[in-house]
């Protein structure tokens, strides 16, 4: 399978903001002249998508007083910046600054404050947008120390790196409608590497976690998923029953303004379709300072201190929707992400930038050369791999499916904490999560929603969701809802797991009330209950290619029943699939190899049958005996699968053997079971 997660430290998994509270030293304003000096210095270049809307601007333009207080509506500013933005040239390009300094070291932070007018992305869309590059200082050498460029979100680590070259200006690509920064400090100034690769720099020294099986180490940080070869689709805003650009309070905002239609989806039924032709990122406008000399920048911008903005106090807009209702994801529980977003002075961040800083080892790097930065906290961390399950080339068509890696981004969610964040590299990465259980919820475009139980420990902890990190997603054509409820069973279950005959286990998760997952209709699957007291339980599915429907297990009970009832099952199905093959139907002789399996496989259904009804009648001992007819009439099956293998296609004898060793262990557990 795709994603095993291998032993990573939690070191290299912890969270923003990663400092134990009072850690940190003092941090007091800079100096006018210094702080001047400093942002002129390490004033970034930033790279903007060819798609990109909204271009960091100056706030002022659309201020207005509101119970006397300074504001920006976002139908002002929204409306505003189109109303000015004529032609090829954004309206007043500007980048506020603010510098801090440590009392306690010789560290200073020069802070790059980016406003736009609006957000739209994937997962979310607001009003206004804030981000920040941090410029960590030494006073000594005047040598930058760190650079922490803000990621989409805060349950996701920032971009950063630890020592770069003092003679490479800082540069920022600017993630399309969202605005996340990326870091570029290598040769190709406008594409993001993650990993060291052909001689060339990471634009990253955030440490690894160990993802994918035999590919190299991912370092752990949002980056750039579409400069990277991940698509990602848009979403168009809805405002009071309406697409935003419809709106009465937006006469300059036309369709044309929001990110292109080539890159969004508009309706239930496109995001829920196999989604093509969306493209990747490509570089269109890119900004320098206007003091910088020898740029070739198309745009250059202003440099501003954030105390000639610090009087305005608020950054407002009304509740935002989406066109569409999201499966599996109410908007109250990401209200969060589609209303506005406050003025950055508000933050602790603005004060104590080291509280932005999001990598444990950068952290605890400073923290040994600066008294004034204190050393990481332990947080805890929810990490998966996001891939699909499509139909494995080796099993018997319609039985059996593999896993492989998802060609769009997902969008993941813990329902205890509403900050939605989008996969990078198909990893699902959520940090500083509570010790506690919490429900994950994935959703994909053209995929059916995923959602499971997570328990997450204390301490700095690693919790890796799915089955060994690996949650496998299923395009909505194909996709069968297994539904289970423990109110139906005899015993009081608490757990729940899906594996197919060939991809292995997919699903499996804390069972505390309802539960359902979504399959493959191409699989042939195994359901497993578990309950309080360890007993296990299991039931056959093996749903039709292209049908439809829910399926139900209406007795997920544990036991011996439950068990022998299985072993019925799955050797009938094996036995059926056997008769009907082409070999059956060209075979001779009532004592030819194909008859001799189908037989084998009829006398285990037959004590098979007879041990779930012994069971059934309360007679251990009787069911017992049965079990161990199955399990010397499965020797049997073995021997003569052996002597059809020739007669027999490679995908149904490979299923067979599968098959084989799954009712092997399954009787091995009914013998052992305690209940009946």
């Amino acid at each position: 399978m795709l994603g095993t997660l291998a032993g990573a430290g939690t070191a290299s998994l912890a969270g923003c903001p990663l400092f134990s509270p009072g850690s940190d030293g003092t941090a007091t304003q800079l100096g006018t002249e210094r702080s001047r000096r400093l942002a002129t210095q390490f004033a970034p270049t930033v790279y903007f998508d060819e798609n990109e809307p909204w271009f960091p601007t100056d706030p002022r333009p659309y201020t207005s007083q509101q119970d006397g207080e300074t504001v920006v509506t976002g139908f002002d500013a929204l409306d505003g910046y189109h109303e000015r933005f004529t032609g090829s040239a954004p309206p007043k390009p500007t980048v506020f600054y603010n510098a801090v300094e440590y009392q306690e070291s010789p560290l200073v932070v020069v802070q790059f404050w980016f406003y736009s007018v609006f957000d739209q992305f994937t997962t979310n869309f607001h009003w206004h947008d804030w981000e920040v590059l941090h410029v960590f200082v030494d006073t000594e050498t005047d040598e930058p120390q760190l650079y922490v460029a803000s990621s989409h979100s805060r349950k996701v680590p920032n971009n950063e790196f630890l020592d770069p070259d003092p003679a490479t200006v800082p540069r920022i690509l600017s993630e399309l409608g969202s605005h996340s920064s990326a870091l570029s400090l290598n040769d190709t100034a406008d594409r993001f590497q993650r990993i060291s690769e052909g001689g060339r720099l990471a634009d990253i020294t955030n440490s690894a976690i160990q993802t994918i099986e035999d590919l190299a180490a991912i370092p752990f940080a949002y980056g750039l998923p579409r400069d990277e070869g991940s698509r990602l689709p848009y979403v168009v805003p809805e405002c009071e029953g309406g697409p935003l650009y419809d709106h009465p309070d937006l006469p300059s905002v036309e369709r044309s303004d929001l990110v292109p239609e080539a890159l969004t989806v508009r309706s239930l039924e496109t995001l829920s379709g196999q989604l093509s032709g969306v493209p990747n990122r490509e570089t269109g406008l890119v900004f320098d300072h206007t003091e910088r000399e020898g740029t070739d920048a198309d745009v250059e911008y202003e440099l501003v201190p954030t105390a000639d903005i610090e009087h305005i106090t608020d950054f407002t807009g009304p509740q935002l929707s989406f066109e569409f209702d999201v499966p599996e994801f109410g908007e109250d529980a990401v209200s969060g992400h589609i209303s506005t977003t406050g003025a950055p002075w508000g933050q602790p961040r603005y004060s104590n930038p080291a509280a932005d800083i999001s990598e444990p080892n950068h952290r605890s790097a400073l923290a040994e050369r600066y008294d004034a930065i204190g050393d990481a906290a332990a947080v805890n961390t929810v990490v998966a791999t996001i891939s699909e399950a499509v139909p494995d080339s080796d099993a018997p068509d319609g039985d059996g499916v593999t896993t492989q890696q998802s060609g769009l981004e997902a969008v993941a969610l813990l329902e205890s904490d509403p900050s939605a964040v989008p996969t990078f590299g198909g990893v699902a990465a959520l940090t500083d999560v509570p010790a506690g259980d919490h429900r994950l919820t994935v959703n994909r475009a053209g995929a059916a929603p995923h959602s499971e139980s997570v328990a997450v420990a204390d301490g700095g902890s690693l919790a890796a969701a799915g089955v060994d990190g690996e949650i496998p997603l299923v395009a909505r054509e194909h996709a069968r809802k297994v539904e289970v409820d423990p109110a139906d069973a005899d015993s009081d279950l608490t757990a729940l797991a899906v594996e197919d005959d060939f991809g292995g286990r997919l699903y499996d998760a804390p069972l505390d009330g309802p539960d359902a997952v979504y399959v493959h209709d191409g699989g042939a699957y195994t359901t497993e209950v578990r309950d309080a007291d360890d007993e296990v339980g299991a039931v056959r599915l093996n749903p039709d290619p292209g049908a439809s429907g829910r399926l139900r297990i209406d007795e997920p009970n544990t036991g011996k029943a439950s068990l022998a009832t299985f072993l019925a099952d799955i050797a009938a199905e094996t036995r059926d699939q056997v008769a009907a093959s082409d070999a059956a139907e060209s075979a001779t002789g009532q004592e030819n190899a194909i008859n001799g399996l189908t037989r084998a496989l009829d006398a285990v259904v037959s004590a098979a049958q007879r041990a779930s009804e012994e069971a059934s009648a309360g007679k251990r001992g009787n069911a017992d005996r049965q079990l161990e007819t199955v399990a010397n009439r499965l020797d049997r099956v073995s021997t003569k699968l052996t002597e059809a293998s020739d007669a027999l296609s490679d995908p149904l004898s490979a299923a067979a053997r599968k098959r084989l060793d799954q009712a092997r262990r399954r009787n091995t557990q009914a013998r052992d079971a305690q209940s009946l």
